[in-house]
């Protein structure tokens, strides 16, 4: 079974690389972006058949290492197929 983890920012930290990008696209004649946020996407194929199971395993992935729970918030989900 598939999940992807999202994990992002939490709002109010510092985001370096999305400012560096939304600089960078109104350079290229982008107008109009108030603010431009980077995160990171994983996709786990888990051996796991039961959506509550992969879940939960996604999440206990993220919090001891995919995501830094201090600054950082996370997804996980359940692509359909």
């Amino acid at each position: 079974m598939k999940i992807v983890v999202t994990v992002m920012l939490k709002d109010g930290v510092l985001d370096p690389q999305g400012r560096a990008i939304g600089h960078a696209l109104g350079n290229l004649g982008f107008a109009g972006l108030n603010e431009v946020r980077a995160g990171k996407v994983i996709e786990l194929d888990l051996a796991e058949t039961d959506p509550a199971r992969a879940r939960q395993f996604g999440e206990d992935m993220a919090r001891k290492l995919l995501a830094n729970t201090v600054i950082e918030s996370f997804r996980v989900d359940l692509p359909t197929p």
